[in-house]
C-alpha cells in the first residue's frame, strides 16, 4: 500500500564483490512510505549480501543507499535490520532487551523503558516486560525482536526471513498480526524469503533475484489489498500468482 508519491527507500546500481566473485550486481530497488516488499530468490542469490549492503554493514563496490532522499551509503545505524534469529541478550528482561536500541541512542534508561513498554499491548506482549526469553514461545520472541527492531529504525525495517523457524500455526498467525500491526505503526518493511507463499500473503510488491551474480530480474505487484486476504491462498488468483513466481524463479 503505497502512501506517499516519493520512496523512502532507494538502491541505485549497487554491486559487491569478495575478492574475484561478484556476489551481487546492479541492484536497483524502491521502497515506499507503508509498503511490504519481498526479495525472493535462491539461496545464494546474495539477499541478506544486499541487505548488509542497505543497512551499512557492507560499503558497496558501486552504487548507492538513499534514505529519504540522503546518501546513508556505508553509514551503519541509519536503517535497522533484524535477522533471521530474534538474538535477544538472554540475561536481560524482554522489557531490557526490546528498550536496548533507545538507550545505545542515548535515551536515559528510565525514560527508554517506559517508551518501549508502552507499545507491548500493541506488539502483543502485555505482561511480559519482566520475563526473560527463555521464558517465551518462538512466536512471542519474534514479536519482542520486531518491536526492538522497529525501536531502533526510522520507519523502515529489513527483515531477514522473519518467520522461517517458526511452525506453519504460528507462522500464519504473525503473518496477520504483523500486516495489522505494520499498517497500525505505518512502518515501511522490506523482507527476504525463500517461501512463494509468504511473499505472496504479505507483500505489495515482489523482487526476484536470480544469482551468479545476484541481480534485479522481474518485479510483480499483488494487486490484492492486504486487508483483503484472509483466505487468499485459498484463491485461484492466488494460484496463478505461485504459478509465475515457480516460473520466473
Amino acid at each position: 500500500m503505497i502512501t506517499s508519491a516519493e520512496p523512502v527507500l532507494v538502491t541505485e546500481g549497487i554491486r559487491k564483490s569478495f575478492g574475484e566473485k561478484t556476489v551481487i550486481d546492479n541492484i536497483s530497488i524502491r521502497l515506499y512510505r507503508n509498503e511490504l516488499v519481498c526479495l525472493l530468490g535462491q539461496s545464494g542469490a546474495g539477499k541478506t549480501t544486499l541487505f548488509n549492503v542497505i543497512s551499512g554493514l557492507y560499503q558497496p563496490d558501486a552504487g548507492r543507499v538513499l534514505l529519504s532522499g540522503e546518501d546513508v551509503t556505508g553509514r551503519p545505524g541509519q536503517i535497522s535490520y533484524m535477522l533471521q534469529k530474534d538474538l535477544l541478550l538472554p540475561y536481560r528482561t524482554v522489557l531490557g532487551n526490546v528498550a536496548l536500541p533507545l538507550i545505545i541512542r542515548g535515551v536515559p534508561g528510565k525514560k527508554a523503558r517506559a517508551e518501549a513498554s508502552a507499545l507491548f499491548e500493541k506488539f502483543g506482549l502485555a505482561g511480559c516486560q519482566k520475563k526473560y526469553p527463555a521464558q517465551l514461545s518462538g512466536g512471542m520472541c519474534q514479536r519482542a525482536a520486531l518491536l526492538r527492531t522497529y525501536l531502533a529504525s526510522r520507519g523502515i525495517a529489513l527483515l531477514d526471513e522473519p518467520f522461517s523457524a517458526l511452525d506453519a500455526l504460528t507462522k500464519a498467525k504473525m503473518h496477520r498480526w504483523y500486516l495489522d500491526v505494520m499498517q497500525e505503526i505505518e512502518l515501511s518493511t522490506l523482507f527476504i524469503t525463500h517461501d512463494i507463499d509468504e511473499a505472496i500473503l504479505l507483500s505489495d510488491r515482489i523482487y526476484i533475484m536470480g544469482s551468479k551474480p545476484g541481480t534485479i530480474t522481474d518485479e510483480i505487484t499483488v494487486d490484492v489489498p492486504r486487508g483483503e486476504r484472509t483466505g487468499f491462498d485459498l484463491t485461484e488468483d492466488f494460484l496463478h500468482y505461485k504459478q509465475l513466481l515457480v516460473s520466473l524463479l
